[in-house]
């Protein structure tokens, strides 16, 4: 197997198995705790949710922030009676 180098990751000098990162680093990277992010995800905070349309933020923190409650499910329609 061809050396692919050091870690990228600060003050990290293994050796780098998968997108730059050691083993470890890589496993947090596909977790989504290294600061570059495998997804897009939301930008709150501890957030990992994919984001919402062409938002920042995933569907539940884009609701709150503009105010948006969920819809109300339909109250479902009577039989005439006969």
């Amino acid at each position: 197997m061809a050396n692919k180098g050091n870690c990228k990751a600060t003050d990290c000098a293994r050796e780098a198995v998968g997108k730059g990162y050691c083993r470890q680093h890589f496993r947090l990277w596909k977790a989504g705790e290294m600061p570059k992010a495998r997804y897009k995800t939301c930008t709150f905070e501890k957030c990992h949710k994919q984001r919402f349309r062409t938002s920042s933020l995933c569907e539940e923190h884009f609701n709150t922030k503009h105010g948006k409650t969920a819809a109300p499910t339909p109250a479902p329609a009577e039989a005439p009676s006969a």
